[in-house]
């Protein structure tokens, strides 16, 4: 048998949201190579004449939004009253109640303003855990180990 035949670059499963009763997260398991790959997309390298040496920047703007879009596959139960622990909001006459749909926009909006829901979603997708052997794992709280649906 030979290993690579049964590497896999990634895997998703449904994980639910730690305090937000309902909230579950579809996220993608990365790879070291896509995401070494997606690095270097965003990396751009100039030569800096002063100190003669090779100088490399992280577009942190572009790696939000491709390592989002890579990790963050789909959501259900984000409701607006949630929004307002995640990110600044005003709901306006909005019901608190209803539920904010998924759009890839969506997801790269709350990755980018919520610095708690990035590091959660930093957390979960390289937890080699939460993707073992059945895309149907969740977390539970916060402590992120497996349950059976």
């Amino acid at each position: 048998m030979n290993l690579e035949e049964l590497m896999v670059d990634s895997k998703a499963a449904w994980m639910d949201y730690p305090g937000c009763d309902g909230f579950e997260i579809q996220v993608a398991n990365l790879s070291r190579k896509e995401l070494i790959a997606m690095r270097k997309k965003c990396t751009t390298s100039k030569w800096d004449r002063k100190n003669r040496i090779m100088d490399e920047t992280l577009d942190e703007e572009k790696f939000v939004k491709l390592f989002t879009k890579a990790t963050v596959k789909n959501w259900k139960g984000l409701k607006l009253k949630y929004l307002e622990d995640l990110i600044l909001v005003d709901l306006k006459d909005n019901d608190p109640e209803s539920e904010l749909e998924f759009s890839g926009e969506n997801a790269i909006l709350l990755s980018s303003n919520s610095t708690e829901f990035d590091q959660w979603i930093n957390e979960v997708v390289f937890d080699l855990a939460n993707f073992r052997g059945r895309t149907t794992g969740k977390t539970v709280g916060k402590t992120r180990q497996m349950a059976q649906e």
